[in-house]
């Protein structure tokens, strides 16, 4: 088990570097950088423009521009600077890391507590009227944008009497210490960014888990157990354990999607996440924040399927880590 992780912690700094190479290819392919905006200001000259490019380092090659990023990063811990804040990068990400992290995992947490047992009562009892209701629970959920199922919320909210909505905290709790009054507030606030940006992938592991149960329970696997003489609460356990590998195959993506995937819902519902940050800094070209939080998916990504394995190698005794 250890030599495994360890090979795979290894395995990450290549693949790391990789995905540097990349990601810092793509922002380049975007076309114009930061200055980019100020060529039609008539108050700004071209003398003015070309300094603010020497400044900032834009005058350079893309290639060396990549390796004086890279060494700072490994030599500094350095992500470099954000051009339209002013600040460095890494405080700027670490700002929003926080709420980030908080709601993505507690985003996974509701989507798998609901999920799974919602797909496996589905399977036991297929093309049942509760089946058939979940089913199309499910096909809405998917269907319908993150986005506009936030713009949905927020008006029942309003129409409900709802005086603050959108953001984690009312006016008056924003930038106050905490207490029990603000940890109410926050709670109050916190359902809606978890019902948007989880109802999406509760649905589809719903379908899946439900998919892979019917698969389970119809395997020979599943006859030979009762041909043994096992009672039913005994294979139904066996099946739901079974089904289970492919949903941790796939729980390791979990996290990157909803990092990546509901920008539009947190700009909507006015989150204090990385996702609006991440959509300003492509719309103002800050290019080392971009590649800061293009990273930070990558790591994400790794680890996430590192974690996956290690459960997976935790719940089927079959699979062997060599």
């Amino acid at each position: 088990m250890r030599a495994f992780i360890a090979r795979r912690i290894l395995i990450m700094i290549p693949m790391m570097l990789l995905a540097s190479v990349i990601c810092f290819w793509i922002t380049e392919l975007q076309p114009g950088d930061f200055v980019s905006q100020y060529l039609d200001n008539p108050r700004i000259s071209p003398e003015q423009i070309r300094l603010l490019r020497e400044r900032l380092g834009l005058d350079r090659p893309a290639h060396v521009r990549y390796f004086m990023w890279l060494k700072g990063v490994v030599t500094k811990w350095d992500f470099g600077y954000s051009f339209a804040y002013e600040r460095p990068v890494g405080d700027l990400i670490w700002e929003r890391m926080g709420w980030t992290v908080t709601i993505a995992l507690l985003t996974v947490v509701f989507q798998w507590l609901l999920a799974v047992p919602m797909g496996i009562y589905s399977a036991l009892h297929p093309y049942s009227p509760l089946d058939y209701t979940l089913t199309v629970i499910g096909f809405i959920g998917i269907s319908v944008p993150d986005f506009f199922l936030a713009l949905i919320l927020m008006y029942w909210s309003l129409k409900a009497g709802a005086t603050s909505i959108g953001g984690l905290f009312s006016p008056q709790f924003i930038g106050a210490p905490w207490s029990l009054a603000k940890f109410a507030d926050l709670l109050r606030h916190l359902w809606m960014p978890l019902v948007v940006v989880g109802l999406g992938g509760l649905a589809g592991l719903m379908r899946v888990m439900r998919g892979n149960m019917l698969d389970v329970l119809g395997s020979p696997f599943i006859t030979s157990l009762r041909a043994y003489g096992l009672d039913e609460r005994t294979v139904k356990r066996h099946a739901v354990k079974n089904a289970l590998n492919p949903m941790v195959s796939i729980a390791g993506s979990e996290l990157p999607n909803i990092f990546s995937g509901t920008i539009i819902a947190a700009i909507v519902l006015n989150l204090p996440t990385m996702g609006p940050f991440f959509y300003n800094a492509l719309l103002n070209h800050d290019q080392y924040l971009v590649m800061a939080f293009l990273m930070f998916i990558a790591l994400i990504t790794q680890i996430g399927n590192l974690l996956a394995d290690i459960a997976l190698a935790f719940l089927d005794p079959r699979i062997r880590m060599s």
